[in-house]
């Protein structure tokens, strides 16, 4: 069993504000000292006890449900004691002081977890799913997040360090045997389980990409020249008002932006001021900040008046996109067409009446890469699609240099260093820190 921290650690664990209910969380050596001085006893584990809380006078603070977890059974692999309250601020507060003024130390963002993951109940991949579920903002990024929690994800990368190992003995067991030795039964099972792991890598670091999608989101740029609908599009996706609406041109002068989800997928749409020569200095700023804006987009929306088709001015505007930046041509207005299918390459819309949203929003899904996916996503963050990536890159590496095996070997050696680094076999301090640090105070 991991020993617990020396020191111990308390922290109120709900939202600040009112509520119904206030949580005091404590974990560490000290928690008999700290139940019997404001409960007057330790209660019974994993039961929940009806009692007051009680200041240093004997004065009674609160009353609520006291719940101690013993070690090794608990949330951090500590002795843990909850005191679960009235959620008013003020009484909260006051409880927390009490635990402090019993050898408790306020506890730092995510260090509840962190000592969850130390004394391995956890590993790092399920102690981001904690962080990841409480910010999730859609229900299938809660979804995937719980997914990821229940340890979907880290036994998808088990199960690849697994197959690596195995391939690894075989590798260093062809290594101890002069040339002429290895048969070519050990070559062709060394092909077999390199072929095999990168399938098996290729699918996790597809699924992850999702999960980091459904983490991040994306970010949707609407550009356009002036009363060529921009506006009205954000109105129609967000199913709202968000942005005023006007027949002058120029009206929007800054960048809105608006956050909405399609198919569970989070969107942060950003309609930006009209692209066109002007003299009005505000204008102009606008449309350098729409410039700017462009840089950081994963899609591009370029809206076009239906019935005037692409004109010089948007060959204009599409030149200045970024290169590596995907966008799409949206023609609006489209409802006033006799032909509402278009001449053109794009989608045809009316963000006043409707027509060819429900085809806009399937494009937008599928040109940032999102699919849907058989046997649930689980959640991810971007270290580990970098680290994914990295993990493909040595294995891509590895399978250019089977006939040296020496480098081989190596390579497959820095592909599972990078799979333990998601997990936290791997990891150093510091990025241990960065990770934490992100939390929130009592989780």
């Amino acid at each position: 069993m991991p020993l617990p921290s020396v020191d111990t650690i308390a922290a109120i664990a709900t939202a600040q504000g009112r509520g119904g209910v206030g949580v005091v969380r404590i974990s560490g050596r000290g928690i008999s000292h700290i139940a019997l001085a404001v409960l007057g006893k330790l209660p019974v584990p994993r039961h929940a006890t009806f009692t007051d809380f009680k200041d240093e006078a004997g004065e009674v603070i609160d009353q609520g449900l006291a719940l101690y977890f013993s070690a090794p059974n608990s949330y951090t692999g500590e002795d843990v004691l909850e005191l679960q309250g009235h959620g008013g601020s003020a009484v909260l507060h006051l409880l927390l002081q009490r635990c402090l003024g019993l050898g408790a130390r306020l506890a730092e963002p995510g260090e509840f977890t962190r000592r969850a993951f130390l004394n391995d109940k956890i590993d790092l991949a399920q102690a981001e799913s904690v962080a990841d579920l409480i910010e999730a903002t859609t229900i299938e990024a809660a979804r995937s997040a719980m997914r990821s929690l229940h340890g979907e994800f880290s036994a998808a990368i088990n199960e690849l360090v697994d197959e690596l190992i195995r391939l690894r003995m075989l590798v260093e067991a062809m290594l101890d045997f002069p040339e002429e030795d290895i048969e070519v039964v050990d070559t062709t099972h060394r092909d077999f389980l390199l072929q095999k792991i990168q399938i098996r890598l290729q699918l996790t670091l597809d699924t992850a990409k999702q999960g980091s999608l459904l983490r991040e989101g994306a970010h949707i740029a609407l550009v356009g020249r002036p009363n060529v609908g921009k506006s009205s599009l954000l109105n129609r996706l967000a199913g709202e008002e968000i942005a005023l609406v006007s027949d002058v041109p120029g009206t929007t002068r800054d960048v809105i932006r608006q956050a909405i989800q399609i198919r569970g997928v989070p969107l942060h749409i950003m309609d930006t001021a009209g692209l066109r020569i002007s003299e009005d200095e505000v204008e102009n700023m606008g449309m350098a900040r729409t410039r700017q804006t462009l840089q950081r987009a994963d899609l591009i929306l370029l809206l076009l008046d239906a019935a005037g088709g692409c004109s010089e001015e948007d060959v204009e505007i599409i030149s200045s996109f970024p290169a590596d930046i995907p966008h799409l041509l949206v023609f609006n207005k489209a409802d006033l067409l006799h032909d509402k299918t278009g001449t053109e390459e794009g989608i045809y819309i009316s963000a006043k009446s409707g027509l060819g949203i429900e085809a806009l929003r399937e494009q937008i899904l599928k040109l940032i890469g999102w699919h849907s996916q058989e046997g649930g996503i689980f959640i991810a963050r971007e270290r580990h699609v970098i680290a994914l990536n990295l993990a493909n890159v040595h294995l891509e590496q590895a399978m250019t240099l089977l006939n040296q095996p020496e480098l081989f070997a190596e390579e497959l050696r820095l592909t599972q260093q990078a799979l333990n680094s998601i997990t936290g076999k791997f990891t150093a301090d510091d990025l241990l820190g960065e990770i934490f640090s992100r939390f929130c105070i009592g989780k």
